[in-house]
């Protein structure tokens, strides 16, 4: 049947997830499951700790894409961004008449129908202020849904229907990707998210497999943009960013600008690197609207923040209300996560992977051990990290590191040559610039000779959008074995 367009069919008992195994995926269908429905789903690699969340939701899931998957009928198929159409069950579905739909879209018509959406969208920033914003409304008591790509250390789960009454404030907050929606939705993610305020914290080029150009990028956010209503609508806008100005050229809602020197402006106080906080203020027309403490350390993080605390100002928060709400806030997994300290070195992970992404984190990260000897271990596994788009803009993003280590790239997309990212060439570019780095193709062989050359005080930190092969527990590992202790 047709893509689901309008009202989900009724009646509406059973949904089957295709690529149920993913992080948002899997959230979804918990909520599914809290809200009465028999969910059942298929994936390729089902194993832990997925595999056991959904077995403890009582969620049958077929292991692969096949045509059989879809013998026993649901009433409505949601279909995920990493199902293929030349997948036998994405076949299959396409010629039956069994209404299907993607993530994104189900999202908007089951959870965000009677609630005021606020989506963070950007090309950085994007988890951080949808994990901030969503804690400081629940610690306010707003009881907010929310969808987050990625794991809050207060959130018990990553997704969660909005759990405040009716008749009182209902709010969803959610991480708007700009990534594309469905192999048969080849739209943004975020078009789908009927965003009331947004937030939008910076644009430039990245995900070189969906976008040709940086004007491609900004025709998506401009469309985004465009959604907001005129009415009762409100773009918050880093406006320190020619990009985010130009997407916004447009807007016919209400825009609060913040960044250096706008309405809502901000600057850190101080950094306590015993406690790993970081003291700030926040200003509004020129004048103190409150002063605030938070773990998420850093300059880009300064703004991320700010740009929060307009958008929940709007929203009816007060200075008070946040100001009790963000020393609660304990963090994101992989945004300068602390994985372990053996012998005084501090191992870290961070999702960093695009040359502004490295550069702010590690600008952060100075800031935060001021004084300490920084690592910067970078895997280029991202599809535009892979490519030579920014060979350049990688050279200076590592200004802040003492020591860096750069991976080899892994797979090549069948890619010419001169179109592939150089770790040769970054290296010789660092050197030339006075920063001492060296490449190191394989995670063994990373781990072994950071464990061998770190030095008590150090700080290393791990930056990569996959797994990096486990590195973070090699080295760790590593570590432990040169100082003959566990890590703490």
């Amino acid at each position: 049947m047709p893509l689901l367009a309008g009202p989900l069919p009724a009646p509406l008992r059973t949904i089957h997830i295709m690529g149920i195994c993913g992080t948002a995926m899997g959230s979804l269908a918990a909520m599914l499951v809290d809200a009465g429905y028999t969910v059942t789903g298929s994936d390729a690699g089902v194993y832990p700790p997925m595999s056991e969340v959904l077995a403890g939701l009582g969620i049958k899931v077929m292991e692969g894409f096949e045509a059989s998957n879809l013998d026993h009928r649901p009433d409505l198929v949601v279909v995920g961004n990493v199902v293929r159409a030349v997948y036998d069950e994405a076949q299959a579905l396409l010629s039956s008449d069994l209404v299907y739909c993607s993530f994104p879209q189900l999202l908007g018509a089951m959870f965000l129908e009677d609630t005021r959406s606020l989506v963070m969208a950007g090309t950085h920033g994007k988890t951080t202020t949808t994990a901030i914003a969503t804690w400081l409304l629940e610690a306010a008591g707003r009881a907010p849904g929310y969808l987050v790509g990625g794991v809050a250390a207060n959130l018990d789960r990553t997704a969660r229907a909005c759990g405040a009454a009716p008749g009182t404030p209902r709010h969803f907050v959610i991480e708007g990707d700009e990534y594309d929606t469905a192999f048969f939705d080849k739209q943004p993610k975020f078009v789908h998210y009927r965003p009331r305020t947004a937030l939008l914290t910076s644009v430039e080029f990245d995900h070189a497999d969906i976008y040709r150009d940086l004007d491609h990028v900004k025709s998506a956010f401009e469309r985004f943009v465009g959604l907001i209503p005129e009415d009762d609508g409100c773009l918050v806008a880093y406006w320190a960013d020619e990009n985010v100005r130009a997407v916004c050229a447009e807007a016919r809602c209400e825009v609060r600008r913040y960044g250096p020197d706008c309405a809502w402006d901000g600057r850190v106080l101080e950094v306590d690197p015993t406690r790993g906080v970081m003291k700030f203020e926040v200003l509004r027309q020129g004048r103190r609207f409150g002063v605030f403490e938070s773990c998420m350390v850093g300059e880009h993080n300064l703004w991320n923040q700010v740009g929060v605390v307009a958008a929940l100002e709007r929203e009816g928060l007060s200075a008070a209300d946040l100001a009790a709400g963000f020393p609660g806030f304990r963090g994101i997994r992989r945004r300068q996560e602390l994985r372990g300290v053996v012998g005084g070195i501090a191992v870290l992970d961070d999702f960093a992977h695009h040359p502004t992404a490295v550069r702010v984190t590690l600008d952060a990260l100075a800031m935060r051990f001021a004084g300490r000897r920084l690592w910067g271990v970078f895997e280029p596994r991202s599809n535009t990290s892979r490519r030579a788009l920014f060979q350049q803009d990688y050279a200076v993003a590592f200004d802040a590191a003492d020591v860096v280590v750069i991976a080899d790239p892994g797979r090549k997309d069948n890619l010419p040559s001169a179109d592939l990212f150089s770790p040769a060439q970054l290296v010789a570019d660092l050197l030339a610039r006075g920063v001492e780095a060296l490449y190191l193709p394989e995670p063994d062989e990373i781990a072994a000779v950071v464990a061998a050359n770190a030095m008590p005080g150090d700080v290393v930190a791990v930056m990569s959008n996959g797994s990096f092969g486990g590195l973070h527990t090699k080295l760790l590992d590593a570590l432990g074995q040169r100082f003959g202790q566990e890590a703490t």
